[in-house]
C-alpha cells in the first residue's frame, strides 16, 4: 500500500459523479472504481503490450517497435536510464561501460 501524497483534482467518472477525492487508498479502491474504468485500463494496457510497444527478439533490449505500422515507420529507442530517445536518452555504446552498468543493475536486484 502506497502513502498518498498527491490527489488529482476533478472527476474520475463525471457521469457517475465520482471524484478522485472519493477514491480511498489501497484495495478499497477496487470496489469504488466503476467496472467500465477497469475495462478501459485493461484494454489500454493490452493495446500497449500487444501492438504499440513490441520488443522484437532480434533488437537490443529497449528498442521497441509497433506492430501497427511496422518497424520502419515508428521506432522507439530508450537510453540507459529509461529516457526515450526523443527526450535525449542515448543507449550506451561502449561495451565495457554497458557490461559494468548491466552487472550493477543485476547486483541491485
Amino acid at each position: 500500500i502506497v502513502q498518498e501524497f498527491v490527489m488529482f483534482p476533478g472527476f474520475l467518472s463525471p457521469s457517475s459523479s465520482i471524484k478522485f477525492a472519493d477514491i480511498p487508498n489501497g484495495l478499497a479502491a477496487v470496489e469504488k472504481v466503476p467496472a467500465v474504468g477497469w475495462f478501459q485500463y485493461t484494454v489500454f494496457c493490452g493495446i500497449c503490450d500487444l501492438w504499440l510497444c513490441h520488443q522484437v527478439p532480434s533488437n537490443p533490449p529497449g528498442k521497441l517497435t509497433t506492430r501497427l505500422f511496422g518497424e520502419g515507420i515508428t521506432n522507439y529507442q530508450y537510453g540507459s536510464i529509461g529516457l526515450p530517445g526523443y527526450l535525449g536518452g542515448k543507449p550506451v555504446d561502449d561495451p565495457e561501460l554497458k557490461k559494468k552498468k548491466l552487472n550493477a543493475e543485476l547486483a541491485n536486484g
